[in-house]
């Protein structure tokens, strides 16, 4: 992004949170909490320093007297996916969770002295908020004398239950907005239509606590007669998240709007719960990139030599796409999770093209068992088992040669090839191994396929634009089982940088590097004494050569060592495999996916709400556009990262 375009931006976002800020505190909201959030994230990523981000949670509501809290009423930490959560859970010291519905709705705090309600206090910047006690009084739920002489203060969400918008409210966009509107009408008109459902408190019955522990809050919130959030006690992580799966299945039925849960340790501590963001509680919300459905049958999708089961769904909307299909990786996936015809389950598309199961929810409705395949649908050979991966083991499966020339084809970027050509070619045994692509001469495709003479010279032309390719490309090319072109680069980057010593190299070789197990070693070692004579043979015959290993040395081809680039979404100048290679050329990494330690996410659309930039955002990674991409990759040529 340009400096200019980088302070246009800027300008926007201040312009756009002071806006719904206003609206938040004194209208109708029009946007959700989520998006009002990532206004913020986005700010604060463009400009780290700019003024405005002193003030997030500043009350900007007008009107209404001003209270400070009893309770401190910050904001919660948030986990969007299973692995996010369990990195969380992993620090806690907890034997067991306390998990509450996060009802999506507006927080407000009942202050009691001696058992009588003196004023209900809306959330505000966290530490002091609206005293809206006239409204209140006329919410459902806001009991005013308690049965014991409490003096402190109870926290709980106004909530407008999903019936009444429908009959009431049709008008507004949701629950949430239409009970933040109400709730601070100055007539209090409409706030009888509210609920007011509670989940925590703090304060002294004759100068005692009157619990001991997070569950014993609820259980007496239920005994002075407040409506409370459903709670349950949990275990162990794996229970939460199957338990999260169930109630978004649950979800649309439910009376109130929730858009997660909350866990938090049994323990009540009163430090932690003083921050502005206590570090010992979660929110675990839900994704827009998740949903719970039926899933219907199974088909195996055949690449090569294995077969991946892909899962058959009943229809399903998931981040903006009607859903279909998802994939079961392995057949393993499908023992664990014990799935059958018809078990309902939890689906994410988190950056995939074809979604993924992620765990069983209920197999109350299911109809009958998965059934593996046992024969190659190309050789008749068995098919072998390994619970990671069911494949074919016959080296000379023609299904298995022919993807190793399809795989070839994507590796050189000949596009113009396609499949249904390559496929005559094969079948008529024309070409059968990678050599044999590089004897087709233009007037042989012309007559064999009837294509025009200008096509056919294209094809041959493009095949044969690349001569020369990176030993990594080259390896990949060559399809061996799970060996792609970042799995070649570690075996170069551990020092075998030559095709001789990778075919000399033995599985007890390889296993010192890392990333490198023993089953992808042994893998590594058979296949590439597979397509030893292939590989050979083409280089022999002159049509390909592998670059020759370049210097580490700063300013030496190796400018971008120690720096890795994850690409996403359409680039301009070039094509992404051109932009992974160029990475690679300069000693640089690429990877497919954001994870830790990531240096650069690459997009010319920064500002969207992808799983990569949000997961980007998250590790504090930079994103930047493909004219910054160029523009470091021209100063690392000419001076050296």
């Amino acid at each position: 992004m340009s400096d200019d375009a980088k302070s246009k931006r800027i300008r926007e976002l201040e312009k756009l949170i002071q806006e719904n800020q206003y609206l938040y505190y004194n209208e109708q909201p029009v946007i959700s909490d989520e998006e009002f959030d990532a206004l913020w994230d986005e700010l604060a990523r463009l400009d780290p320093t700019n003024p405005l981000l002193a003030r997030i949670g500043e009350d900007k509501s007008e009107g209404w007297p001003k209270v400070q809290h009893v309770m401190p009423m910050g904001s919660q930490s948030k986990a969007t996916t299973p692995e996010a959560f369990r990195a969380w859970a992993a620090k806690m010291p907890f034997g067991r969770y306390l998990v509450e519905y996060k009802l999506d709705g507006a927080s407000l705090e009942l202050q009691y002295k001696e058992g009588k309600l003196e004023k209900a206090v809306t959330r505000g910047d966290g530490t002091i908020g609206d005293d809206i006690t006239p409204n209140a009084l006329h919410i459902n739920g806001v009991i005013s004398s308690l049965a014991q002489k409490f003096s402190g203060g109870v926290r709980g969400e106004i909530l407008m239950p999903r019936a009444t918008l429908k009959l009431k409210y049709p008008d507004k966009a949701n629950c949430r907005n239409a009970a933040n509107g109400i709730m601070k009408r100055k007539d209090g008109v409409g706030s009888e239509d509210l609920d007011l459902v509670c989940y925590d408190a703090k304060g002294t019955i004759d100068g005692l606590p009157p619990f001991g522990n997070e569950l014993e809050k609820v259980e007496w919130l239920k005994r002075m007669g407040f409506m409370t959030v459903e709670a349950q006690v949990f275990d162990s992580v794996e229970e939460i998240i199957a338990y999260r799966a169930k109630v978004m299945d649950q979800r649309p039925n439910l009376k109130y709007d929730i858009d997660g849960l909350v866990i938090k340790g049994l323990e009540i501590d009163e430090e932690d719960l003083a921050r502005p963001r206590p570090e010992k509680q979660i929110a675990f919300k839900f994704s827009p990139e998740e949903a719970v459905t039926t899933l219907r049958k199974v088909e195996w999708s055949e690449s090569g030599a294995v077969y991946t089961p892909i899962g058959v769904v009943e229809p399903v909307h998931l981040a903006g796409t009607t859903v279909q299909r998802a994939n079961l990786c392995n057949p393993d996936m499908i023992r664990t999770m014990s799935l059958k015809i018809g078990s309902k389950v939890m689906i994410t598309k988190r950056g995939e093209i074809i979604p993924k199961i992620e765990n069983l929810v209920d197999n109350s409705m299911a109809t009958g068992e998965i059934e593996m395949p046992t024969t190659c649908a190309a050789c008749g050979s068995s098919l072998i088992d390994e619970g990671t991966r069911l494949y074919c083991p016959n080296p000379a499966c023609p299904k298995k040669t022919f993807h190793r020339l399809e795989k070839w084809l994507s590796v050189v970027n000949a596009k113009e090839f396609g499949s249904v050509i390559l496929k005559k070619l094969f079948d008529s045994g024309r070409v059968r191994q990678i050599p044999d692509l590089y004897t087709l001469t233009a007037q042989e495709l012309s007559e064999f396929d009837r294509m025009g003479p200008t096509l056919a010279q294209k094809i041959v032309r493009n095949l044969h634009s690349v001569k020369e390719l990176s030993l990594a490309e080259f390896v990949a090319g060559f399809d061996i089982e799970g060996v792609g072109v970042l799995v070649a680069e570690k075996l170069v980057q551990g020092g075998y940088t030559t095709l001789e010593a990778l075919l000399a190299a033995k599985p007890e070789d390889l296993t010192s590097i890392e990333g490198i197990a023993d089953t992808m070693a042994r893998t590594i070692v058979s296949g590439l004494a597979e397509r030893r004579e292939e590989m050979l043979a083409l280089l022999a015959s002159g049509a390909i050569t592998i670059k020759k290993p370049t210097s580490n040395k700063a300013g030496q081809g190796q400018t971008l060592s120690g720096l890795s680039f994850c690409f996403t979404g359409e680039l301009t100048s070039m094509k992404r495999a051109e932009a992974e290679r160029l990475v690679r050329d300069l000693g640089g990494v690429t990877k497919s996916s954001v994870t830790k330690g990531l240096s650069y996410l690459v997009t010319n659309d920064p500002n969207s709400g992808s799983e990569k930039n949000i997961r980007a955002r998250e590790l504090g990674i930079p994103i930047i556009n493909e004219q910054e991409f160029l523009s470091l990759v021209s100063r690392s040529n000419h001076d050296g990262v």
